[in-house]
């Protein structure tokens, strides 16, 4: 009888372990099946599209963190710029002074020789601060434009505000802790103080930058360049970019043209790059790396073959291509009229799954700003009453603008 007792149980507990494992796999498939297309073993990442805004990729994408030499996308910004304005020239020479050229000597930082007394074009200069990230280079290029460390802030400040992006912290030009800058770092600061901005806003200032001074591109595209330390002495420079055209992480089908990398102790290993896949500007942040350079390389070489080899995008020129339902919503108030036809606020591409219809997308209608089934009145033609909410298997739900076809007037009270 024991015996019996015995086998069931024993037989009642391998049964009770097996539901668990059950249950266990269960759970897994199902959060599997959430789960994000791209892994990115970075402290935080972000990834877009940078025409339509789509988000292809965010981890912590909004927590502020050091980010290095990634801030020189920033500064290059205020010198392209000021450039334009007629601030500074290309061919300007800009004098170096000692403690300018005591930073280009230090050998903890990134550099070319800048010698004390020589002079050296914006040119020479910009291009040293993006091919191999030239701390001296960089210190002098926003002396010579704005006279100190914390005026050249303010610029950087007001370029971030114009890319739509405002709660950073910016300390100074080069991505250095404030201390390192020796003479031209901020009184009463902090000596350990560094820049701080999230992936998203790192992301926000390059589509900025690449869109408005698309020169961008043709500076960090370069795989070397010579700089004339005097003229005697030439210095070849050689892009730090792993991922541009021919070189070891190159992405299959598609090209890299930009942008830049950065690292300090507090920092980690960050890189910012882009370049043009299936006819499309992406944008891909990943601050606080994990592993040597070449394991940020292949990172970032692994998203760009992914996307482009499970992903394809696809254009959506009416609300009709992802539901005939959401092309009018009921309307409260309205004279004459209890429906609006609504529209897309402009035609965009969205990425999707290789073979997945725009229908299957489960579209889901917005509209003004909370998940309602009707708009009220007035409402004027072209008016953005809403968005269309898109559920893309392993990407983040992506919104579409739509606005009112026609005005529809308020019903009169009397």
């Amino acid at each position: 009888m024991k015996k019996v007792k015995s086998f069931f149980a024993k037989l009642l507990l391998m049964t009770a372990i097996i539901s668990i494992c059950l249950n266990g796999l269960g759970m897994f498939a199902k959060v599997h099946a959430d789960t994000a297309a791209f892994q990115m073993d970075a402290r935080a990442a972000y990834a877009i599209d940078a025409e339509s805004g789509q988000v292809l990729y965010q981890k912590n994408a909004t927590k502020r963190y050091p980010i290095a030499s990634v801030i020189k996308i920033l500064t290059l910004g205020v010198i392209l710029q000021d450039i334009r304005n007629h601030h500074l020239k290309w061919d300007q020479k800009i004098k170096i002074t000692p403690a300018v050229a005591k930073m280009a000597d230090d050998w903890h930082f990134s550099n070319v020789p800048l010698m004390n007394g020589e002079e050296y074009t914006v040119r020479q200069l910009v291009d040293s601060m993006m091919l191999v990230s030239a701390d001296g280079s960089t210190e002098a290029l926003a002396l010579a434009d704005a006279g100190s460390t914390a005026a050249f802030n303010k610029k950087m400040m007001a370029f971030a505000k114009k890319a739509g992006v405002t709660d950073i912290k910016i300390y100074n030009m080069i991505g250095l802790p404030n201390g390192d800058l020796g003479k031209h770092k901020l009184k009463g600061v902090d000596k350990d103080a560094e820049n701080l901005l999230s992936a998203k806003d790192v992301a926000l200032i390059s589509k900025y930058l690449v869109e408005n001074y698309p020169e961008t591109l043709d500076i960090t595209k370069q795989k070397f360049a010579n700089f004339d330390v005097t003229k005697d002495q030439q210095y070849l420079m050689t892009n730090v970019n792993a991922l541009l055209p021919q070189n070891g992480f190159a992405p299959k089908d598609g090209e890299i043209d930009g942008l830049k990398t950065g690292n300090t102790d507090r920092a980690g290993k960050c890189i910012v790059s882009t370049g043009t896949f299936a006819g499309r500007r992406i944008i891909l942040v990943a601050l606080h790396t994990k592993g040597e350079w070449n394991d940020q390389s292949k990172m970032q070489q692994d998203f760009y073959n992914k996307l482009v080899d499970e992903y394809q995008p696809v254009e959506i020129k009416k609300v009709s291509d992802l539901s005939a339902k959401l092309t009018s919503v009921k309307v409260k108030n309205g004279k004459n009229k209890n429906k609006a036809n609504i529209k897309l606020t402009k035609k965009t591409i969205v990425w999707l799954p290789k073979n997945m219809k725009l229908q299957a997308t489960k579209p889901t209608l917005r509209v003004q700003g909370d998940y309602q089934k009707q708009l009220t009145a007035p409402l004027k033609k072209n008016q953005q009453v809403g968005s269309i909410e898109l559920h893309i298997p392993g990407l983040p739900d992506f919104n579409i603008p739509v606005s009112a076809s026609r005005s529809v007037a308020e019903k009169s009270m009397f």
